[in-house]
């Protein structure tokens, strides 16, 4: 079983999280890990709180658990996912100063080599937003914007969410059937 770790920031699009947390759970060790603002967004956008995640093979925790299990190198992983990823955590993770328990586990997955997809909502980006991602793709991290496409006649906001979800899918080699190959 692949075991994965979820951080969910304090950025708008907290159904990214939801929707990659309903899609691997059944199939994959979860770790998640979730921000003050994250929790707030979450009841916020979709009326849930972290209890909705407590749920076979999954743990959770407070993201100022900065001692952690996930936060050591030791702990091995197939994968990180930030999502959505808030600019300020960007920031902190690009610039190694691990204040929280996900920027800590980021910086982990860093130094460790294993895969980090961070999944920025906001717009526009600043040149320190730029900046940050920048150096966090130069560090190894993969920049994978909440941006769906349009080209599959998506019918609803599920089909949004999900082409998103299916890139991130698609990045931690996790089979699924949310989105068809582009057929042009």
């Amino acid at each position: 079983m692949k075991r994965f770790i979820i951080g969910i920031t304090g950025a708008s699009g907290v159904c990214y999280a939801k929707r990659l947390f309903d899609v691997l759970q059944p199939q994959a060790e979860l770790h998640v890990i979730i921000s003050e603002r994250g929790g707030e967004l979450l009841k916020l956008e979709l009326d849930l709180t972290s209890k909705y995640f407590a749920k076979e093979n999954v743990t959770v925790y407070r993201n100022s658990k900065i001692n952690a299990s996930v936060a050591s190198g030791s702990f091995p992983i197939d994968g990180m996912v930030v999502v959505p990823a808030s600019m300020g955590t960007i920031g902190r993770i690009a610039a190694g100063t691990s204040e929280s328990l996900i920027e800590r586990a980021a910086d982990v997955a860093l130094k460790e080599r294993n895969k980090l997809v961070v999944v920025p909502r906001e717009t526009p980006f600043s040149q320190i937003h730029l900046k940050n991602m920048l150096t966090l793709d130069q560090a190894g991290a993969l920049i994978l914007p909440a941006n769906p496409a349009f080209y599959q006649n998506p019918q609803s906001i599920d089909d949004l969410v999900d082409f998103v979800v299916a890139r991130i899918l698609n990045q931690l080699d996790v089979d699924h059937d949310l989105t068809e190959p582009y057929q042009p």
